[in-house]
C-alpha cells in the first residue's frame, strides 16, 4: 500500500501542530508557578505556623531576578522559609550561583521569617567534586551566612518551643538512577543522631524514596522534591518520567502519609535535564501547621 502527497501532508501538518501545541503549552507552564497549601495537624505543635516550602528551582527566575516568587512568598507573610536543595544546577562540569545569591539576598529581607536551607544532589555535587567546581562551594556557604540563612548540613535546629529541622545530606549511592542504595533508620541516625519525640520533627530530606527510613527515624514532616513531579502528569497516572529517567514512580509529587508521619513531596520551580513540564506546573508549597486538639 502506498500513500501519496496528499494523504501524508495532513497528517503531518497535525503532527507538526500538535507538536507546536504541545511546547507552547509546557512554555507557559513552566513560566506560571502555582501556590497550593498543605494543612497537617499535630499534638506536639504548641501553636500555629506557617511556612513555605520550595524546592528544585535550579536557576529558573520568575520575573526579573524572581521578583514575582519572592513577592508571593512575602505576601503569604511566613513565620519559617524552608528551602529543600537544588537550587542551582551543578552539572556537567558547569555551575553558577548568581540566581542562587540574588534570591537569597531577596528571601533574607522578609521580615519577621526564619530561612533554613538543605540540601539537594547538586549542592552536594559542588562540594563533593571540588576539583572540578574548584571553590564554588565555600562561596555557596558564603552567601548563605551573609544572607543570615541557617543551613542544615546533617544538622538539626530547635525553632520555639515546639519545631525541630533538620537537613539530611543523602549520600550519592542513594542518589543512583536506576539502582539507589536501600536507606534505613540507622543510616538517617548516623547523620543526624536521635530525633526529639518532644518537639514536631520537620527533615529536609531532598529524596523521597525513602520515606520509611525517615518515619523510622522519628521526622514527623519529611520534606522532599528531586522527581520534579515526574515531568509530564497524567489523571490517575501521576507522574510520567523523573528527570533520572524513572517511570511511574508514585511518590514524584504529592502529600503521603504513614502511621501518623507525612512526607510532602515538592514538583519544583524549576528543570534541567528535562526542559519539560505537561499537567505539572512548578509548586511554591504553603505548610500550615496546626495544633491538634481532640481526638
Amino acid at each position: 500500500m502506498t500513500f501519496g502527497v496528499r494523504q501524508v501532508l495532513p497528517w503531518a501538518v497535525a503532527g507538526v501542530a500538535g507538536a507546536t501545541a504541545v511546547l507552547a503549552r509546557s512554555r507557559y507552564e513552566r513560566n506560571h508557578f502555582v501556590t497550593e497549601e498543605v494543612t497537617i495537624a499535630s499534638r506536639k505543635l504548641a501553636r500555629e505556623w506557617t511556612a513555605v516550602f520550595l524546592s528544585d528551582l535550579h536557576d529558573k527566575q520568575f520575573g526579573e531576578e524572581n521578583r514575582q516568587l519572592v513577592e508571593e512568598i512575602r505576601q503569604i507573610e511566613p513565620d519559617l522559609i524552608l528551602i529543600g536543595g537544588d537550587t542551582m544546577v551543578a552539572k556537567e562540569k558547569l555551575a553558577d550561583l548568581t540566581v542562587t545569591r540574588t534570591l537569597m539576598e531577596q528571601l533574607s529581607q522578609i521580615k519577621n521569617c526564619r530561612i533554613f536551607y538543605g540540601n539537594g544532589n547538586h549542592e552536594q555535587r559542588l562540594c563533593r567534586e571540588w576539583e572540578t567546581y574548584g571553590t564554588m562551594y565555600r562561596e555557596f556557604l558564603h552567601i548563605l551566612r551573609e544572607c543570615g540563612i541557617c543551613y542544615l548540613s546533617d544538622r538539626t535546629l530547635h525553632v520555639g518551643e515546639d519545631l525541630a529541622i533538620s537537613g539530611l545530606n543523602i549520600d550519592q549511592p542513594y542518589y543512583r538512577d536506576f539502582s539507589p542504595a536501600k536507606m534505613s533508620e540507622r543510616y538517617v541516625k548516623y547523620h543526624l543522631g536521635e530525633a526529639d519525640p518532644r518537639r514536631f520533627e520537620i527533615l529536609l530530606a531532598h529524596s523521597p524514596l525513602f520515606f520509611d527510613a525517615y518515619a523510622q527515624w522519628g521526622a514527623d514532616l519529611a520534606l522532599c522534591g528531586h522527581f520534579h513531579g515526574g515531568t509530564i502528569r497524567l489523571p490517575y497516572l501521576g507522574g510520567v518520567m523523573t528527570p533520572q529517567f524513572q517511570f511511574f514512580r508514585k511518590c514524584c509529587a504529592g502529600t503521603f502519609e504513614e502511621n501518623g508521619h507525612t512526607m510532602v513531596v515538592s514538583r519544583g520551580l524549576g528543570t534541567h535535564s528535562i526542559n519539560l513540564r505537561l499537567g505539572n506546573r512548578p509548586q511554591l508549597i504553603v505548610l500550615k501547621l496546626k495544633q491538634q486538639i481532640g481526638e
